[in-house]
């Protein structure tokens, strides 16, 4: 059986695209291989005409690092360093100055609402404050796309709700934004709506049946 199963959609820049589906459907996969994270067994994967799964592994990180900003659900955070270490931390790459890298980390913290906590390290943070600092960190290289892994599965009510619209913040700024979450609310932001079931899209009647059928098993 396949993670994916013929699937074939188009992403149109600027938009704010959810994909539902429960835990096995495909949704991380699917965003993986839309980072460049992954590479398919078959198909082809285009952005702006072009293939990235024909890039080798040093163009394919330079597409990821220039193009892509990824948020995952465990923050994926260096538990050593502070939180304006760990958003400046990929700017390292790029060989910017200790002095550009703060200012540029440092600017986008406050854009998430975390100037007084720059100096903090994760285990000194909530774990919505924790989704802030890999939400400044995803946006340090200013990407033209966000990716989003169930960024709001490890989080409370009212942080899901504040994340889910710095995330809406991002697409109206002018980002292309992909969620793959289980959280229905993160529709009432979405553009558009994909529903995935065992590695298919499906329609949303489809899913939804599917997840009724599931509840009464």
């Amino acid at each position: 059986m396949h993670a994916l199963d013929g699937v074939n959609l188009e992403i149109e820049a600027n938009t704010f695209t959810v994909v539902m589906g429960p835990s096995g459907s495909g949704k991380s996969t699917l965003l993986y291989l839309l980072g460049g994270l992954d590479r398919p067994t078959q198909g082809s994967i285009v952005f702006k005409g072009r293939e990235i799964n024909d890039l080798d592994e040093n163009a394919l990180a330079v597409f990821r690092r220039r193009t892509v900003g990824f948020i995952f659900q465990s923050f994926n955070l260096i538990h050593s360093m502070s939180a304006l270490d760990n958003v400046s931390f990929p700017l390292r790459f790029s060989r910017a100055s200790k002095k550009h890298r703060n200012q540029r980390a440092m600017e986008l913290l406050t854009n998430v609402g975390l100037s007084d906590r720059t100096s903090h390290t994760p285990a000194e943070l909530s774990g919505g404050e924790q989704q802030r600092v890999a939400i400044a960190r995803a946006m340090i290289h200013d990407p033209d796309v966000i990716l989003a892994d169930e960024p709001t599965g490890n989080l409370d009510t009212a942080t899901s709700v504040s994340i889910m619209r710095l995330l809406s913040d991002l697409h109206q700024k002018g980002k292309t934004v992909v969620v793959v979450t289980h959280d229905a609310r993160m529709k009432s932001f979405a553009t558009n709506q994909l529903y995935l079931l065992d590695g298919k899209i499906v329609s949303e009647d489809m899913y939804n049946t599917s997840s009724v059928l599931a509840l009464e098993s």
